[in-house]
């Protein structure tokens, strides 16, 4: 499903079918969930206005952006197409993924070292910039690549550009919620939406007799020109991993959408 008619994401809209990977077209819906109601406008608007607003309490945060001392790269290594992540749980695989990786990448780093976790191995570069571009004080910063570990995480034929469809294997046995949840606030955080405004609202649990799922309640602002209202639109992302497998489909649906502006630093609807 296109997340906008119009403005939003033209270049993600594609078939819900994807290509590699997704075999059981499973995409029942989660039946027992902490939210689910359409949200007030006006809790949203406050949300979404709000510049130190992105995540609700206790949604996972990228270990990287705890510390804001300097600006830093967080990035993936990519299969040949951009498509999806890539993974292995050979260390060696991984650093001559990442070395490769490093070597056709615009702003290249010199190695500084390995940190691993149960999910990936990083790998540490300090990266230099012309004339300090990005960095008042500093002409380098450091860049995080990472490639998945496929015990935990595998991403092959996962299309990226698609919100609907395929979103890879989780590989931790046993499947909990826990790990749903961990899985999809983490792959939000390197999820490319163009707005300058977006918010998650909420993220909750919810099962159903084969699965177990992760829903990001979601809204998004984008400008629609001078003298116009911005265009307010909130999404429901579900993410479904079946507990056998651990197959995750990913189903995203859009709610409700109306203008709002800006009224003297106050958030208000548009009639």
């Amino acid at each position: 499903m296109r997340f906008s008619r119009s403005v939003l994401l033209p270049m993600l809209y594609a078939a819900s079918a994807c290509s590699g990977g997704a075999t059981s077209g499973y995409t029942e819906l989660a039946t027992n969930t902490t939210s689910g109601g359409v949200p007030d406008k006006n809790a949203v608007l406050e949300k979404i206005y709000d510049p130190a607003y992105a995540v609700p309490a206790g949604f996972l945060v990228d270990e990287r952006a705890a510390d804001p001392s300097r600006s830093y790269t967080v990035h993936h290594v990519l299969d040949e197409s951009d498509s999806y992540e890539l993974c292995t749980d050979s260390f060696e695989t991984a650093r001559a993924w990442e070395d490769a990786d490093n070597s056709t990448r615009s702003v290249q780093g010199y190695f500084i070292g390995v940190y691993e976790t149960g999910r990936y191995y990083e790998f540490i570069r300090e990266l230099s910039y012309t004339d300090d571009v990005g960095n008042v004080d500093d002409v380098t910063s450091p860049g995080y690549a990472r490639v998945f570990k496929c015990s935990d995480t595998n991403r092959d034929g996962v299309d990226r550009n698609l919100l609907n469809g395929y979103a890879g294997l989780i590989n931790t046995r046993p499947l909990e919620s826990e790990t749903v949840r961990v899985f999809t606030e983490y792959l939000w955080q390197f999820t490319f939406f163009p707005q300058s405004r977006k918010a998650v609202l909420d993220s909750y649990a919810g099962t159903t007799a084969g699965s177990l799922t992760q829903t990001l309640e979601l809204a998004f602002a984008t400008n629609q020109g001078a003298e116009r209202c911005d265009l307010i639109e909130v999404a429901r992302w579900q993410f479904i991993a079946e507990r056998a497998t651990g197959e995750v489909r990913k189903q995203f649906d859009v709610l409700m959408s109306f203008e709002a502006r800006l009224d003297n630093g106050v958030p208000v609807t548009c009639h």
